[in-house]
């Protein structure tokens, strides 16, 4: 069943067992460090479906991706109508074959971040929350920002102090503060870290790497994905993989598809990393050919993301891979993405150029349906 609004799901670590009551002053993370997750995994009553999905034409798709509340832990408290981003085929606009683009600049804040966002400022809005902070270098600090102006509440986003113009002003003209801290990404955390621990603050932590009711939202991705294929899933999807907030959200949504008998199988989730920002790539192991950082793609320059254990779990599970691209190999999908109409930032370039990576290497057979997505506008570029 949907999760009841009046009973916010309360919140239990994997690793060591322990339980925390839903409330304002919930934790962040457990007392033992590990990310925390959802007590309650809900899933569609089976005896109103006879077991089976839906017609996509039974969907109530005005709801965005909220059609498929009753997979989610929190409530549509906060929404701008997202989700339902579009699925193009990539062959009609001379990509190449058996690959669909998922659209998913198209978001109200023009980043994927949204479905993440619509999902985390529900969870505050139930809980009571009157003030959220978030780090961020872009993406997701707009995309709360924005749903916190819709809930009514108070947002400070903590950003890199080079981060950029036009992703900045995202996050100011909808009311929230910006704090801008000089040093590296992890000094970024670090400092909105201190100000949510400091005794003198109530502010309630809307993390898009440590907050469960994030990739509650990411997970909508593979609802959609699974509904636009009439309940096919592809033999794989391309995502960017830097804090895995897409890739993990794509595989525990893919996972609960299964689990509700809606779908009888995974795709293989490949991950697309920068070079020089590649944890996940080097713990695989795979041929490393690439030097230097990769700056193009400012928006997954991650070397320590907080569920990386999980990522590489969700990698064995499905025969998935995750590789390092150098920036050239990214300013020539990005330059082909926008010749082809798809105006994308940068960071969204990744995923297409590590999907030819992925076929040079034999990992994908050209006869393979792939879904790739487009993460982020280029209108904040």
């Amino acid at each position: 069943m949907a999760a009841d609004p009046d009973s916010p799901s309360d919140l239990s670590c994997p690793d060591c067992g322990r339980t925390y009551a839903a409330g304002p002053d919930e934790p962040w993370r457990c007392d033992c460090g590990h990310p925390l997750e959802f007590a309650d995994h809900p899933l569609p009553d089976s005896s109103a479906t006879d077991g089976s999905a839906p017609d996509f034409a039974d969907l109530d798709t005005r709801e965005g991706l909220w059609a498929f509340a009753d997979f989610l832990p929190v409530s549509p408290e906060v929404t701008l109508g997202e989700g339902f981003t579009p699925l193009q085929d990539a062959e009609e606009t001379d990509w190449e074959p058996n690959v669909q683009l998922k659209l998913e600049y198209v978001f109200p804040s023009g980043s994927f971040k949204d479905r993440g966002a619509t999902a985390t400022l529900s969870r505050a809005a139930e809980l009571g929350v009157e003030t959220v902070v978030e780090d961020s270098s872009g993406n997701a600090g707009a995309a709360i920002a924005q749903y916190a102006a819709r809930a009514g509440i108070d947002a400070e986003i903590y950003v890199p102090a080079d981060a950029k113009q036009s992703k900045l002003a995202a996050i100011e003209r909808v009311g929230a503060t910006p704090v801008k801290v000089e040093g590296s990404r992890q000094d970024v955390t670090d400092a909105c870290v201190t100000a949510v621990e400091s005794a003198d603050t109530d502010a309630w932590y809307a993390s898009h790497a440590w907050n469960p009711a994030f990739f509650a939202g990411t997970a909508t991705f593979a609802f959609e994905v699974a509904a636009q294929g009439d309940w096919e899933v592809p033999d794989a999807v391309v995502t960017p993989l830097g804090h895995g907030t897409l890739f993990l959200g794509a595989y525990r949504g893919f996972r609960a598809l299964k689990d509700a008998g809606w779908t009888d199988r995974m795709p293989r989730l490949l991950g697309a990393q920068a070079a020089g920002y590649a944890p996940i790539a080097a713990e695989l192991g795979g041929p490393d050919e690439t030097a230097g950082d990769n700056a193009v793609a400012d928006g997954i320059q991650i070397r320590e993301p907080v569920r990386k254990d999980q990522i590489l779990d969700a990698i064995e599970a499905t025969d998935g891979d995750a590789i390092a691209l150098g920036a050239d190999p990214v300013a020539d999908a990005l330059d082909r993405l926008r010749r082809g109409g798809f105006y994308v930032e940068p960071t969204s370039a990744v995923a297409p150029a590590a999907l030819a990576a992925y076929r040079e290497r034999g990992v994908l057979d050209a006869e393979d349906e792939v879904v790739v997505p487009l993460t982020g506008s280029g209108l904040k570029s």
